[in-house]
């Protein structure tokens, strides 16, 4: 028996996976709140963990996850690998062990993947359809090497908000319900009056949270007679984005910075790492209905560091002053745009994408580190001559109407890249 028929035989004895929620439909559960459902539900789960194949022998099951997972390394073949996750705990734990993040792999595979480094060697290549009627915008994970494609593996969505002196985006895992009353929404990215800067928010605390958090500054909730008590309250802010004032056009292509508090300079040296990554992608009181959606047993998310996104200047002194304290020891993350040069030919600014970009606009950018290395200096044999100091992190461009591409890697994540490609949308009054 193949592992396609193995997946295919557990699926049709379990039940089916929801396509958007990752979600397990058992035979024969209604969704009443009636006693005798919960009783039913119980009774269909405990057969569930005591069937045939959550008793599978070890070495079998390992051989048989390992072996779809090395044969379906692309969508939508992958669905298989997800949806042995979702059989038991057994099978769980073990595809948690086996499956690797996209740092080691270069595949995104369970949700938790969105909010996790991207490869180091090579990129991540999505694309992003606008729609401009609806104010929507969503984000696909490219299935070919074509540029201009029409279908791929839908990975997040994100709704324009118009204010008064701000636009606000919610970002969430679900192409349809973009709200932040939904249980999918995972963040947002916020702009001021004019559009040259944007604080980008996220439902999960960094690993410096506590540091993060301005002095003086109320933590704010949601409460939960407004809320349902299943959708994360957490507002962290994770990043700045900021544009150079350029009213009259006189200073060339837009500049921009971005300033990734969650993410430490230290992260692009050789063995750097990105500290405090996640394991789940929502709150655990989510588990109760679907427990093989976080793929971990512990670290359940310290809602005592809750806080509301602060105000632009509150945040860059904020920083500024956590940088003399003991708490934090080194600068975040700091990217630019790469500068375009002046083709004489084309009269025009250019970049080179390397055919990813295809039509020209003032959206296009590639990002790559402002920080310099602390030794830098002539490469020697244990320093590679071309450091990821040097790398394009991400490079986002047009292709065709509403129709833009967005390669990522290393150490940014697809949530952080999407949410700072947004910010490439909104209109400038003072940039151009």
């Amino acid at each position: 028996m193949s592992c396609r028929a193995v997946i295919r035989d557990v699926r049709d004895s379990f039940g089916s996976l929801s396509r958007r929620g990752f979600e397990v439909r058992l035979t024969g559960h209604n969704k009443g709140k009636s006693q005798s459902s919960v009783h039913e539900l119980h009774e269909q789960t405990t057969e569930i963990q005591q069937s045939r194949w959550a008793n599978l022998p070890p070495e079998l099951l390992c051989d048989v996850i390992k072996r779809l997972e090395a044969s379906e390394s692309t969508w939508p073949s992958r669905k298989y690998v997800v949806a042995c996750a979702a059989v038991c705990r057994p099978w769980r734990e073990l595809c948690k062990e086996i499956v690797r993040s996209p740092e080691l792999s270069g595949k995104l595979t369970f949700p938790v993947s969105l909010k996790q480094p991207g490869p180091r060697d090579g990129m991540i290549q999505c694309f992003i359809k606008r729609d401009k009627s609806k104010s929507t915008y969503h984000l696909y994970l490219c299935l070919s090497t074509a540029v201009l494609v029409e279908n791929g593996k839908f990975l997040l969505s994100a709704k324009r908000s118009r204010r008064t002196t701000y636009t606000e985006y919610v970002i969430s895992m679900n192409p349809d319900n973009i709200s932040r009353s939904s249980n999918t929404y995972i963040g947002k990215l916020r702009s001021n009056f004019l559009g040259t800067k944007f604080i980008i928010c996220d439902t999960q605390p960094p690993y410096n949270a506590a540091s993060l958090c301005p002095p003086g500054t109320a933590s704010r909730r949601f409460y939960s007679k407004k809320v349902s008590p299943k959708v994360p309250t957490g507002s962290y802010s994770i990043a700045q984005v900021s544009y150079e004032l350029n009213v009259l056009g006189t200073r060339g292509p837009r500049r921009m910075h971005c300033i990734m508090h969650s993410i430490p300079a230290s992260a692009l040296d050789v063995g750097g790492i990105v500290p405090g990554q996640p394991d789940h992608i929502i709150p655990r009181c989510l588990e109760d209905s679907f427990r093989s959606m976080s793929f971990s047993q512990s670290s359940v998310m310290d809602r005592s560091m809750d806080f509301s996104s602060a105000r632009f200047s509150d945040m860059s002194g904020s920083i500024l002053g956590c940088n003399t304290t003991e708490e934090i020891k080194e600068q975040p993350l700091v990217l630019r745009n790469k500068a375009p040069r002046w083709h004489e030919q084309l009269q025009c600014w250019c970049l080179n994408f390397r055919g990813r970009v295809t039509v020209a606009s003032v959206k296009n950018f590639q990002l790559i580190a402002a920080n310099q290395p602390a030794s830098a200096g002539a490469p020697t044999p244990s320093q590679p001559p071309q450091s990821d100091h040097d790398k394009i992190i991400l490079q986002f461009g047009k292709v065709a109407k509403d129709m833009f591409t967005m390669d990522y890697r290393y150490p940014l994540s697809a949530f952080q890249a999407f949410s700072v490609c947004l910010s490439s949308f909104d209109t400038k009054l003072a940039c151009e």
